[in-house]
């Protein structure tokens, strides 16, 4: 893997050409890559995906079962949110970190799923969550009391802390506990494991092992900065910054022994890159916050101006990991966040804008599971995570979780959208193949062009085997723009099109609204 500043992509996988995604000739240019990995991940809540045993709750079979779609959507790696036992419906509070959620299956149906994906050159990741534990974890029930072998596991006091003392979350972060008070920043019922014990350490390194032993490729690793930013008063703390690089270099170095080419992505929640940036050397990618809310919000907005500034400034911070491999993992919304299609209001045209804008810039897209679809959800977090829509009517398969909180009908499920060619779904399919097939979108730097026209977003991609010039068009007007400070070569042309209309005669590149085009 080159080095982000260098590299800044992966790609984005299959799917037939549709009307509204038309190449734009019947045949891909011959300067296009063949048909590669497509380099798109795509984040699972397993008690929503589906259901092979009929109690309503999704499985891990369920995954292995609809690994074929996965695959025709083009995605090449998958990120299980929390499957190992828990006390919860989303399991960010674990109570055995070598099992497996019974709900959900066993160890066997794990690895028969991660052979399975290997089989069609899909990776999976699993959702690590060792910042904390379950207040049900036998490690936490133990220490309860001072003296016991577990009491250091945690951070406690004897003597009553200051109970109005915020977390960096901006809840209490002192609980009562059997015998004293302990840290957990997520709240009581998630107690804070203690880093500054070597055993602590250990443990969640022999955990990482065991399951990269049984073939998992890599881990989404929560909350990662709170394994030292835990007190409000930590947020911009130079010492707690490095204590964290400092575990999770140590934390990588001790997994890579068992696989070199483990994948690691951190959940740093931040506001601007530079507080990203540092977290690159350590673990080789970090979830680009500041970049998904700027992508929803140009979209929107039909504005690119800061979206433009934003991409040249992360890149910029993003130089401090040097030479050290890493890759922006970026991504539209998460299962914590309201679903785009909501934050658009509904808006088709906003979100496929959004997805064209993700898919063709550099770094590793992840897509949350029903986004493809246009599925909707606000707020609480369990609206946000509502079962996968297979069907236009729900029967066998399908999770039964929760009833579902918005009312979108039968239009938006996979059994609808797959054969039309003017789905949201076959956008995705389109963008995605796009990426794969092209390794400029792949893997190539960037670099922003200023258009003058607040409406457009361009930009050149280039890996040194392909150079092609991307260009966005946010608003509902069509648009025409000719670069002048760096003007197109001769016998350049538009490669591929999000739809028909977009043209380029004498220099000039004209596009249709909301229209997207590459240009080599």
């Amino acid at each position: 893997m080159k080095p982000l500043a260098v590299l800044l992509s992966l790609a984005l996988g299959a799917g037939a050409a549709t009307p509204s995604m038309a190449r734009a000739d019947d045949a891909m240019a011959p300067a296009a890559a063949s048909q590669g990995d497509s380099g798109v991940y795509y984040e699972i809540f397993v008690r929503a995906w589906y259901d092979t045993n009929g109690d309503g709750i999704g499985d891990l079979n369920g995954v292995t079962a609809k690994l074929d779609y996965l695959k025709s959507l083009g995605i090449s790696g998958i990120w299980l949110m929390p499957i190992n036992s828990s006390p919860s419906y989303h399991g960010y509070d674990i109570t055995d970190y070598y099992g497996i959620n019974p709900q959900y299956g066993s160890v066997a149906d794990l690895q028969h799923l991660v052979d399975e994906a290997h089989k069609r050159g899909i990776a999976v990741t699993m959702d690590m969550v060792i910042n904390h534990t379950s207040n049900e974890h036998p490690w936490f029930l133990d220490a309860q009391k001072t003296g016991q072998a577990h009491r250091d596991w945690y951070s406690w006091t004897d003597r009553k802390p200051d109970l109005k003392a915020q977390s960096a979350t901006d809840t209490p972060i002192w609980h009562q506990g059997g015998e004293g008070w302990y840290i957990g920043v997520f709240g009581g019922h998630m107690p804070d494991l203690n880093y500054d014990n070597p055993a602590v350490r250990a443990e969640m390194i022999k955990v990482g092992q065991f399951w990269l032993g049984k073939g998992v490729d890599g881990f989404r690793l929560d909350a990662a900065k709170h394994i030292y930013v835990n007190f409000k008063s930590d947020e911009h703390d130079p010492k707690a910054l490095a204590s964290n690089v400092a575990w999770w270099s140590e934390y990588h170095d001790a997994l890579a022994k068992v696989n070199p080419k483990v994948t690691l992505v951190g959940e740093v929640s931040a506001k601007s890159p530079k507080e990203l940036a540092p977290y690159l050397k350590p673990l080789g990618s970090i979830f680009d916050f500041p970049l998904a809310e700027q992508l929803i919000v140009s979209a929107k907005g039909e504005n690119a101006d800061a979206l433009g500034k934003l991409l040249t400034a992360t890149y910029e911070a993003y130089k401090v990991a040097g030479d050290t491999p890493h890759i922006d993992s970026t991504f539209l919304s998460n299962h914590d966040q309201e679903r785009v299609m909501s934050r658009l209001n509904g808006n088709l045209d906003h979100m496929r804008v959004a997805a064209a804008m993700l898919l063709t810039l550099p770094g590793r897209p992840y897509i949350y599971y029903g986004e493809e679809l246009g599925m909707e959800g606000r707020k609480p977090d369990e609206n946000l995570r509502e079962p996968m829509r297979w069907q236009r009517e729900a029967s066998t398969g399908e999770s039964r979780w929760k009833p579902s909180s918005v009312n979108q009908g039968q239009a938006v499920s996979v059994q609808a959208e797959q054969d039309d060619p003017n789905s949201l779904l076959n956008s995705y399919r389109t963008l995605i193949r796009w990426r794969a097939q092209n390794s400029a979108l792949r893997d190539g730097t960037l670099e922003v062009v200023h258009t003058g026209n607040p409406h457009l977003l361009a930009f050149w991609r280039d890996d040194g085997k392909q150079r092609v010039l991307v260009v966005h068009n946010l608003s509902g007007k069509p648009a025409s723009w000719k670069p002048a400070a760096k003007p197109l070569p001769a016998g350049a042309a538009v490669l591929l099109k999000t739809q028909d209309g977009a043209t380029l005669a004498n220099g000039r590149l004209s596009l249709p609204a909301y229209g997207s085009v590459v240009v080599q």
